[in-house]
């Protein structure tokens, strides 16, 4: 008989550690803890995951093709630019395809001019253009093009974890699947419409000029969803460097939403990358504004525009939509400027952590949408609470008949056992889902699995005539192989699934890795030990197996 004073101190050592990690996931007994004790352990116990506490779980999809096409706009835009500058003879400069610029000179002379101009941009490459003197069709490199695909993703995949962080969800989930995809999931979301907003918006914040030359007879007010009516009317009539861009105005008086059209300049003077700030703020009329500030680029570029364009009407274009169309009084110094438009402080506060947080590098589309309420989420918890209470009397029920006295300890082993596997989970402030909840139900059948092979054991041994103490130590002896044979090759499996799976997969591995694990100390350490005391205290002939 070995000694057990090391091992029950142990023992003991192991339970009140667990019963005290999992106090925080208690918050009554955690409060009322001393101060000193709760800095100790973690501020929080067992997080609930999205199936148990409700949610949004959401695939999103990146528009890879108009990433590569916002690219080329920008070159276009810059290619122009430098055009202006050299004073070449150029009738149009335009994207005709997704990845394709085409350039129509005035002249031969004027088209090798900008082919030299070109080398400014090496990402484009000149491709047959059937022979015309005048004509050049630059198209972007393969590799710069997946480059751009890539970039947008993981640009995408931060923009969305920032805009989330600034929203204060508690333990999102923000990762990407497969090529394309971006997996979200928010635990707890009480408003999952706003928050749905808030993630899928570009913001693509533009600055653009009105074109108040060209004279159309466009309607004051349109109805809402009725925007493509007017652009089809007008479609023939605009210039070719115009477009038509609606502003949302909601009628104070009646609460109608209506739609302002403007005829706006395509050509964009300053985009919203170079913003290094944006605040809500209260106007003198009680109404909210958004209040953004430039970095340095970009405040100096604010003011040589302003000042070029002293009188004319710019407007703050978001993901093609007016906010605002104010009259530039003078130059604007100091790098501020304001959006302001007929939205709720919410709105305000929405449209201030999506500039803040960065625009979207392209739009994103919904692929996989599913919104989990609070009830069905207890209803879930409430289900798993049951399973594993039934599995437990069962089991525990089983143990007694079977192995009467034994089983009872293994029933000891087996409630120690969950004791153990919660404190874990807390003291990892792991994520607990309904999967998760099935493997702590495994861990329990697991838990008495170990316990009926040394049981099995011992009963040989006494068959074969020897003494209960000599038959307990061979048992245990005899039977640690193969449990811990057992036991290795299910961790290896449960490692793998928590390496390779996603969501749900991963929370069944967590709870089954660490069920293992406390399962080899239970059984082994943890029977062992009131096998142990019984033998110490008094001398036993018969043993209840």
């Amino acid at each position: 008989m070995k000694k057990v004073g090391g091992r029950l101190w142990l023992l003991t050592l192991v339970i009140v550690a667990s019963v005290v990690s999992f106090l925080p996931s208690y918050q009554p007994a955690y409060h009322a803890m001393p101060s000193w004790l709760r800095e100790l352990l973690p501020n929080k116990g067992i997080t609930l995951g999205l199936d148990l506490q409700g949610g949004i779980h959401m695939v999103l999809e990146v528009d890879e093709d108009r990433a590569v096409e916002i690219a080329v706009d920008r070159s276009v835009t810059a290619l122009q630019d430098l055009i202006v500058e050299k004073g070449l003879a150029i009738e149009s400069t335009k994207r005709t395809a997704h990845d394709q610029i085409t350039i129509l000179a005035k002249d031969a002379d004027a088209n090798t001019a900008v082919k030299k101009l070109i080398d400014n941009f090496p990402i484009f490459v000149e491709r047959d253009s059937a022979g015309s003197a005048t004509t050049t069709i630059w198209e972007l490199h393969e590799a710069e093009t997946k480059r751009i695909k890539d970039s947008a993703i993981n640009q995408a995949l931060e923009t969305i974890r920032n805009r989330i962080d600034q929203f204060g969800v508690t333990e999102p989930i923000v990762q990407r699947q497969g090529l394309k995809q971006i997996v979200v999931q928010l635990p707890g979301v009480k408003d999952p419409k706003r928050a749905k907003g808030l993630i899928k918006e570009t913001a693509l914040l533009e600055f653009k000029m009105l074109d108040e030359d060209v004279r159309l007879d466009l309607p004051a007010r349109v109805m809402k969803d009725k925007e493509a009516e007017v652009l089809q009317e007008f479609a023939n009539k605009l210039p070719e460097e115009d477009q038509i861009l609606f502003e949302r105005v909601v009628d104070k008086d009646t609460g109608v939403e209506f739609r302002m059209p403007y005829v706006v300049k395509r050509r964009v003077m300053l985009t919203g990358d170079v913003l290094s700030d944006a605040r809500v703020a209260i106007g003198q009329f009680n109404d909210p504004y958004v209040s953004i500030t430039f970095d340095s680029k970009g405040g100096q570029e604010f003011e040589r525009i302003t000042g070029e364009n002293v009188k004319k009407r710019m407007a703050v274009v978001l993901d093609s939509t007016i906010y605002s169309a104010p009259v530039i009084q003078e130059r604007i110094a100091g790098g501020r400027a304001q959006i302001t438009g007929t939205f709720t402080t919410q709105e305000a506060n929405d449209l201030a952590i999506v500039l803040r947080a960065g625009a979207l590098p392209a739009p994103l589309k919904i692929v996989q949408d599913l919104t989990v309420g609070p009830s069905l989420g207890q209803d879930s918890i409430d289900k798993g609470v049951r399973a594993t209470l039934i599995a437990g009397i069962l089991v525990v029920v089983f143990m007694v008949v079977y192995y009467r006295l034994s089983g009872l300890i293994a029933d000891f082993a087996l409630i120690l056992n969950l004791v153990c596997l919660m404190g874990a989970l807390s003291a990892l402030t792991a994520t607990l889902t309904l999967p998760g909840i099935a493997g702590i139900v495994l861990t329990i059948g697991m838990g008495v699995d170990s316990n009926v092979l040394i049981f099995e054991r011992i009963r040989e041994e006494l068959r074969g005539g020897k003494a209960a103490r000599s038959a307990i130590d061979a048992g245990y002896d005899k039977a640690l192989l193969t449990i811990i044979d057992s036991h290795v090759t299910t961790l290896i499996t449960g490692v793998a699934l928590f390496l390779f799976g996603t969501g749900p997969i991963k929370g069944f591995a967590v709870t089954l890795c660490l069920g293992i694990a406390i399962n080899l100390f239970t059984a082994l350490v943890g029977t062992k030990v009131i096998f142990d005391l019984l033998h110490k205290k008094q001398k036993v002939e018969a043993l209840s197996i």
